[in-house]
């Protein structure tokens, strides 16, 4: 009895230390000479780069600032600037007046000075610009931004309006009326004054004659 108790232990023992045996046996075994192949990263889209003008529509004389985002780390940027010439007078502009109360269509004039069409900027680490931009001409800029070493690109628009003149008082026939009188009673006190002066200088003549 005690020895076949004994056996039943052996045999119980004995499959306990075969079952990690086994379980390891029936893994895959990596064949000697091959490696594992790396797997690339996940692919990322690389959002574009950007350009930026605050404001975007200004009075000639005003400066805006060019923001640009995404271009290459501390790269030189190009930045080339087109010129349209508007179509229309500029907004918020007074007519000019003629001598006769007519008024006269002011159009903006396209090209007042030589500007600055082509310049630079430099980016940060971040591949991030501020440029400031003051144009000497009227109309609707484009700015095209060119990194020299990413070869990125960005454009963006601003218009440039004719700076605003003060409207031109009409002339009306109150207006005119109102000069008229005052110069009338001043030419009146005039003519009473001198024939005052005449009657004082007679009478001055006179009473010498008589002594």
């Amino acid at each position: 009895m005690r020895l076949s108790r004994i056996i039943m232990a052996l045999t119980v023992g004995l499959a306990v230390v075969a079952v990690p045996t086994a379980a390891g046996a029936a893994q895959p075994q990596p064949t000697p000479g091959v490696t594992d192949t790396p797997q690339p990263p996940p692919y990322t889209p690389q959002l574009p780069a950007s350009l930026t003008v605050q404001p975007s529509s200004i009075d000639l004389g005003d400066t805006v600032n060019l923001i640009g985002e995404r271009f290459g780390p501390r790269e030189t940027v190009d930045i080339v600037v087109t010129v349209t010439p508007l179509a229309a007078p500029a907004a918020n502009q007074a007519p000019a007046r003629r001598s006769d109360g007519t008024t006269v269509a002011m159009a903006p004039v396209a090209y007042q000075a030589s500007a600055p069409l082509k310049f630079t900027a430099r980016t940060n680490g971040d591949g991030t610009f501020t440029r400031r931009y003051k144009p000497s001409v009227t109309g609707l800029l484009t700015f095209t931004a060119t990194g020299r070493d990413s070869e990125r690109t960005a454009t963006a628009q601003l218009q440039v309006r004719g700076q605003a003149q003060p409207p031109a008082l009409p002339v009306t026939g109150d207006s005119l009326g109102t000069p008229m009188k005052i110069g009338g009673g001043l030419a009146g006190a005039g003519a009473v004054l001198l024939l005052l002066t005449f009657a004082w200088r007679r009478r001055q003549r006179l009473g010498a004659g008589s002594h």
